[in-house]
């Protein structure tokens, strides 16, 4: 089964699935040898995606993911039928402690500046509070990440149009910089704070993660963003795939395919010259900001991911691989120890 090219926006698309895959099961019960084409129809996807669904559903159930405990269902040329629910059918009864995270994190989001949709929390806020009763009422304070000390500090910093030297940690090449920004505003994405600024040192405009600038001091100078410096559109997330960026080829498994639903692909398909248990190994080739970052983020998906291009990161991933394989190998009979 070749699966369609994923599009951009990852955590949309993962969360698009969730919602269809809770939607499934309760309405395939109540239409037993339904066919695929009619399923699909009503529930505004291709038939192709729906035979997906079908698929990861197989393998999702209760808790020791035996044979007895997942989802199963029969087929009959184009039509299906679920023959186990493993309790989805059942109205969702939630504890007071689920409750009350419930309400936090509903709280939370109706107050994060950007939420599209906020009737609609709201309203679902509503229902949970009025479901919970007392328990939403306990003492909780709820924090977004904007309201810390070093948020609020560099929020003062744009509104006094100052300068700041900072001290930040670049995760994609795992090192500490000192440079000086013109911060411009101060932007809540994904439950983080970021800062936008001229760097001086870079001469464009970057994006600094709030939590990851480990010191701060604001200067008397004021701040002076060049006249090209343009704010980039975070509309689609922060991370927007370019053509210039290099482009990496993996070998997935089939514990890893997480991957495709979370970061933004340009092509996954089976692989067909796949040789593993399964034997369904997807190529997944992806976008990424630079090879570093990319050979810590494969040694860090272990055996289920391989590395098909580019050379030069096959060969640091093989590299880096052996040299923490030498540091596990076993020292010489009468070997000196330390």
């Amino acid at each position: 089964m070749t699966r369609p090219a994923q599009r951009s926006g990852g955590s949309r698309a993962s969360a698009d699935r969730l919602g269809r895959l809770l939607n499934l099961v309760p309405y395939l019960l109540a239409r037993p040898g339904i066919a695929l084409a009619e399923a699909a129809a009503d529930l505004g996807v291709t038939e192709r995606q729906l035979r997906e669904d079908l698929e990861l559903l197989w393998v999702c159930g209760l808790p020791g993911y035996g044979p007895g405990d997942l989802i199963d269902m029969a087929f009959d040329g184009d039509r299906v039928t679920i023959t186990y629910d493993a309790g989805i059918d059942r109205p969702l009864r939630l504890t007071p402690d689920e409750a009350l995270a419930l309400v936090v994190a509903l709280r939370m989001l109706a107050e994060t500046p950007g939420v599209a949709n906020r009737d609609a929390v709201e309203r679902a806020l509503a229902k949970i509070e009025n479901a919970a009763g007392e328990h939403a009422d306990a003492p909780v304070a709820v924090r977004l990440p904007g309201d810390s000390e070093r948020v609020e500090a560099l929020r003062g910093a744009v509104r006094r149009r100052r300068a700041l030297r900072i001290t930040y940690y670049t995760a994609t090449r795992d090192e500490t910089t000192e440079r000086i920004v013109d911060p411009i505003r101060v932007s809540i994405i994904d439950g983080h704070a970021y800062l936008e600024a001229w760097c001086r040192r870079a001469e464009s405009v970057r994006m600094f993660r709030a939590d990851r600038i480990d010191a701060l001091v604001e200067l008397d100078e004021p701040a002076a963003p060049p006249p090209q410096a343009e704010l980039p559109d975070l509309s689609d997330g922060i991370f927007r795939p370019s053509a210039d960026l290099p482009l990496v080829t993996l070998r997935v498994g089939r514990s890893a395919r997480w991957i495709t639903e979370y970061y933004p692909c340009e092509r996954v398909e089976p692989d067909p010259d796949a040789t593993g248990a399964t034997g369904r190994e997807w190529l997944v080739s992806l976008r990424v900001t630079d090879l570093d970052w990319a050979r810590r983020f494969v040694l860090g998906l272990g055996p289920e991911v391989t590395v098909v291009s580019p050379p030069d990161l096959v060969e640091q991933v093989r590299d880096r691989a052996a040299a923490a394989l030498d540091a596990y190998a076993v020292p010489p009979a009468g070997a000196a120890s330390h």
